[in-house]
């Protein structure tokens, strides 16, 4: 569908709250003042997240000149990025509103020169835990305010497509399909359906997995899941591909063939600790391009589930953008 010219656009802007009295007029730059800021948040957001959300304004406020824009469509994004123009963008929600705003800036070709900031109140925030982001809105705000902008890689597909902190192919991305099928029917209660029913009979694949043009696997036998991690956790904390740093121009790739019984359980539980990687039957390594074929498969990368897919190419993107993260 055409979007709308962006003058037509018509996202909430505005300031909720006063700026605090008694504090100097906000002078450019990082560190003690900071740059006239666009805080983006959805809304859609709940009150618990609004009440953050006033929490975190309130501090940068006192700091900085800020506007807060809520936005619910991919159209009123673009209208608030245009009308932005040189002040910093703050993204204030988890990972799939990270993704939606560095997907608009990457589609106008704004992304190289961005600098973001990031106010973790999603429910996962699996980004703002891999920078090192307080996931405290107070401190995530001060965070803010000190923090110093540092380059981060992403990850490009070959469809013109991005990824901030992860994708994964097999049982994971299996779950979800199965649990928005579910949740037509029972509600929200649909997705913890759909895992259960995952755990109890997983989703295997048959795929060939290809690291910098090295074959690392076969379609001989099925895999349980493979996950390409720019970021190292997955899913609110469960750190799928630990090892993985978002700036060090790298690709972190995990196969797991943990695919009976007894191995699946082993394996989820050296999950929960994060040491799944060091099994047997899991092989991690890291690279620059991943490719993955066979299937078919369906992907989950940031959240967002697509497929099913028979091919799909995924490569690093050193020193994207820059990020403002603590010192």
């Amino acid at each position: 569908m055409r979007e709308a010219p962006a003058q037509q656009h018509r996202s909430s802007c505005g300031d909720t709250l006063p700026k605090a009295p008694g504090f100097p007029r906000p002078v450019v730059g990082y560190g003690p003042h900071v740059d006239p800021l666009v805080v983006i948040a959805n809304s859609a957001a709940g009150s618990t997240d609004q009440e953050s959300l006033t929490t975190a304004l309130t501090v940068l406020r006192r700091t900085a000149s800020v506007e807060l824009c809520k936005t619910a469509r991919p159209d009123e994004l673009d209208g608030v990025l245009h009308r932005a123009g040189s002040r910093r963008i703050v993204i204030a929600g988890g990972d799939g509103s990270l993704h939606a705003v560095l997907t608009a800036l990457h589609r106008r070709n704004e992304l190289r020169d961005a600098v973001v900031g990031l106010l973790p109140l999603g429910t996962g925030n699996d980004f703002a835990r891999a920078v090192g982001i307080p996931l405290d809105p107070e401190d995530a705000a001060r965070a803010l305010l000190a923090g110093e902008p540092r380059p981060m890689d992403l990850i490009l597909d070959e469809v013109g497509g991005i990824v901030v902190n992860g994708v994964h192919v097999g049982a994971g991305a299996e779950a979800s399909v199965r649990g928005a099928d579910l949740k037509k029917r029972f509600g929200r209660i649909g997705y913890p359906i759909g895992a259960a029913r995952t755990a109890l009979n997983p989703a295997t694949v048959r795929v060939r997995v290809e690291v910098d043009g090295e074959v690392v696997r076969d379609l001989d036998d099925p895999v349980l899941q493979v996950a390409v991690g720019n970021g190292s956790s997955v899913g609110g904390g469960a750190e799928l591909t630990p090892e993985a740093v978002p700036n060090d121009g790298m690709l972190d790739v995990m196969i797991s063939r943990s695919t009976g019984p007894l191995a699946r359980f082993l394996y989820a539980v050296r999950l929960g600790f994060a040491t799944h990687h060091k099994r047997a039957d899991v092989t991690y390594l890291r690279g620059h391009e991943v490719s993955v074929s066979g299937g078919p498969f369906h992907c989950s990368a940031d959240g967002e589930v697509y497929g099913p897919e028979v091919h799909r190419t995924w490569r690093v993107e050193p020193g994207a953008y820059q990020m403002v993260l603590p010192r």
